[in-house]
């Protein structure tokens, strides 16, 4: 007789028939990984046999499979009403006697010291979880399920949640026959992240595809808040190989909100109930490091399992404090990006109304449609662009419809992100205040073309898309590199043919990811009770001020080293004027007020001052440990306006006695060829440095006299002047005459693809350029169309 039950350990893969995609997951798990420490709470799960018998046992398919056979599931209304009607049939159906028996022995089983088991009542489809389909969320889980009454119960609300109106929608849109589908019921002991936490993590980055780091997000109390999307989580990226090699590994932090968090129930009838987290908690990461780290490597070790992209719930356990694998499954989406590119850009900007996280790198407009309940879903037209609070893969059937999605809550791993990112359509969740700031039928354009963020803009703006093949690039002589501003791209641009990055701007990481001046920081106890108050709030999660500081950086940097790794990558230290310090927050009582910051207090000068010496050496700190204690020795240092010999010669000094010597670990110090002088005692300044990066943009500014930033005389401006050019080669050739790395990272290679063949043509060894001129330069170079 078939089997009503079956324990996990004693199920596997080749168990997907009998209990479903998920569960079998589960039981592979057990059996295979639980000796490399992969830890997964143990039950049963009901056959796919037992579901077929309970509903030739109740003659369910007699009523069922005429309904569905007539119905149009693009009718949101008639769909709701059918999946009511179905689910109604089917929790209202005794179970045989044959499965109540064996649900009853089985769970028995689990009592400890006599007490029934608080156990979570999972879905599991027998075509779910397949390599190329997501059923993610489509049926339901119930948690902190005691006693065999409510266990039974359940069992059947999680039999009736194969006909959720999306579930339904997603198989007729998928060509799955309904009758070829069955479900199979796992009862999972429960990990108490009641008390603890939960999230989801994947093996890859959801947005880019690339596939070296580790993807986690994480939010207090039961993970569910997390899937749902009703909470914007903590996310974490973890580099694998860093990993494994023993080395501290995370190369990115985000504190989410985490304002509320579903925690278990005292009345059976409702085992799960939604409270508020308080404001001291939500300001704290809800992982430490240790345990960020410890659940990368059970990602890893998953993933070398199934020899693919994984999708994993997680939980850690308040009570022992240890972290658990709830389910696994196949990543659907990036994993499937081929070799080609698809590039959105903005052509134009509008007014920005609200902003959030980033799904899926594409753009999207179209008239806001503000769905505040899912009884208005019908309203949503094709091309809308659909604003809601919380999307949850119950609104699937309409999203196909939407141009863009916008919502209050949720983060990037959560079920409708998941299904946004399937079906292509971009997506800015977590706004917090999107239905607020969005009107009804006002016209919108959602970017998601802009890194790790999203922004809403008023207005239809014009977007550029363009597709590349980058399969078969030709082989140059030059090397070509890119310039990069903001780590949160680097994945994505990581795709792009590329030889590193020739330019990594730490000013811009400094600006965007900080946004405090390191002395406000240094001296936070100075500092007057409104600006410690905001600094407060932006080093939340991290140990101290001066803490934040450095952590961020090392941040920013390791995630453009991992990004790149093996190829080089070219750190400038911060090269703000005095101006753009003084914008930071707390700056304007350190900086002074100059006439001409460009010419002013900035590069070498900066850094050997008494007065920013301190914040000098946390920029060296941060590179050390990205460097020394990452492993990332394909950072290189890039010293910019470096004046005069003496200063050259100090600042290599200074570097050395922070741990940061020229040829120790392989460290090459490139200085920033970007003043008249630089070129004119080209061998001279050679001494101190592994090299020249050409800053055309300033060259070309202090070699014609013209400001570069005045619209009066910005027809004077171009890299491509006689008289910049014969200092152009004059670097270039004293590099060459010294084997000494040359290239060059300025504007006019990305502006000129004439300069970039010039340049080639005098032998500089490498260009490095705005992400999106690199394609269209290389093929340049190489006389291609």
């Amino acid at each position: 007789m078939p089997e009503q039950i079956i324990w996990f350990e004693d199920l596997s893969m080749d168990s997907l028939p009998l209990v479903g995609g998920k569960n079998a997951s589960l039981g592979e798990m057990i059996r295979n990984l639980s000796q490399a420490g992969v830890r997964v709470p143990g039950g049963f799960a009901t056959t796919a046999h037992a579901f077929r018998e309970f509903l030739d046992y109740n003659k369910l398919r007699e009523r069922i499979d005429p309904l569905l056979r007539e119905l149009d599931v693009s009718d949101v209304v008639a769909l709701a009403a059918a999946g009511k009607t179905i689910r109604q049939w089917v929790v209202d159906a005794p179970l045989p006697e044959a499965l109540e028996e064996a649900v009853t022995a089985a769970y028995r089983k689990m009592y400890i010291n006599g007490e029934a088991p608080a156990v979570a009542v999972r879905s599991s489809a027998t075509a779910e979880d397949l390599p190329d389909a997501s059923f993610a969320g489509q049926q339901e889980t119930y948690l902190n399920v005691t006693g065999l009454e409510n266990v039974l119960h359940y069992i059947r609300e999680v039999f009736a949640s194969l006909y959720n109106d999306r579930a339904i929608a997603y198989r007729v849109h998928q060509g799955f026959d309904h009758g070829q589908v069955a479900l199979s019921a796992g009862i999972q002991r429960m990990a108490r992240s009641d008390i603890g936490s939960a999230g989801v993590m994947f093996t890859l980055d959801t947005e880019s595809g690339f596939r070296d780091v580790v993807f986690i997000t994480s939010s207090y109390g039961l993970g569910e808040t997390v899937v749902q999307g009703s909470v914007n989580p903590d996310e974490f990226y973890v580099h694998k190989d860093t990993l494994s090699a023993g080395r501290p590994a995370i190369l990115r932090r985000s504190l989410g909100s985490k304002s509320i968090k579903m925690v278990y129930g005292v009345d059976p009838r409702q085992p799960v109930k939604t409270v508020e987290v308080p404001a001291d908690e939500q300001r704290r990461f809800s992982l430490n490091d240790k345990q960020v780290q410890e659940l990368a490597r059970y990602a890893i070790i998953i993933e070398n399992h199934y020899q693919r992209p994984m999708d994993i719930e997680w939980a850690l356990d308040g009570e022992d404090g240890k972290l658990y694998i709830l389910q696994a499954r196949p990543e659907t989406v990036e994993s499937r990006t081929g070799a080609g590119l698809e590039n959105y850009e903005l052509q134009e900007t509008g007014p920005l109304l609200c902003q959030g996280r980033a799904i899926g790198q594409r753009i999207g407009a179209g008239m806001a449609r503000v769905i505040q309940h899912a009884a208005e879903m019908h309203r949503v037209q094709p091309g809308d662009v659909l604003v809601t609070d919380m999307t949850d893969p119950d609104w699937e059937p309409i999203m196909k419809r939407a141009a863009a999605i916008v919502t209050n809550r949720g983060g990037r791993t959560c079920h409708a992100a998941i299904i946004a990112r399937e079906m292509g359509i971009p997506a800015v969740v977590g706004c917090g205040d999107a239905t607020e700031k969005i009107n009804e039928g006002q016209p919108v354009t959602v970017s998601c073309a802009e890194g790790d963020d999203g922004f809403i803009y008023a207005g239809l703006l014009k977007f550029e898309i363009r597709h590349t093949d980058t399969g078969h690039m030709p082989e140059l002589p030059v090397k070509i590199m890119m310039n990069l501003a903001t780590p949160s791209r680097a994945f994505a641009f990581s795709r792009i043919p590329n030889h590193g990055v020739g330019l990594a701007r730490l000013e811009f990481i400094i600006n965007n990811t900080i946004g405090v001046h390191p002395k406000a920081l240094l001296e936070f106890d100075q500092q007057p009770a409104e600006v410690q108050a905001q600094i407060r709030e932006r080093i939340a999660g991290y140990a101290d001020p001066r803490s934040f500081y450095v952590d961020k950086l090392v941040e920013g940097i390791a995630t453009l080293a991992a990004a790149f790794r093996d190829k080089p990558v070219i750190v400038r230290l911060s090269d703000f004027k005095s101006n753009e310090y003084a914008n930071l927050l707390g700056g304007r009582a350190y900086e002074p007020e100059e006439e001409n910051p460009m010419l002013g207090f900035r590069g070498v000068s900066r850094y050997l001052s008494e007065a920013f010496r301190p914040c000098f050496e946390l920029e060296c700190e941060a590179l050390r440990r990205v460097r020394d204690e990452m492993g990332f020795a394909n950072v290189e240092i890039m010293v910019p306006f470096a004046r005069t010999l003496k200063g050259a010669e100090r600042i290599v000094s200074l570097l050395a006695e922070n741990g940061l010597e020229r040829g120790v670990n392989g460290l090459r110090v490139i200085m920033m060829c970007e003043i008249p002088s630089n070129a004119l005692l080209a061998e001279d300044f050679l001494q101190f440095f592994d090299g020249f990066s050409i800053g055309s943009n300033d060259l070309t500014q202090l070699t014609l006299g013209v400001d570069r930033d005045s619209a009066l005389v910005a027809d004077k401006f171009d890299e491509r002047n006689p008289a910049v050019k014969i200092l152009l080669k004059m670097a270039i050739d004293a590099c060459r005459k010294h084997d000494k790395y040359i290239g060059i990272c300025g504007q006019g290679p990305s502006d000129y693809p004439d300069l970039a063949q010039w340049l080639f043509a005098q032998g500089i060894s490498s260009i490095s350029l705005n992400p999106d001129t690199v394609l269209q330069t290389w093929l340049h170079l190489a006389d291609e169309p």
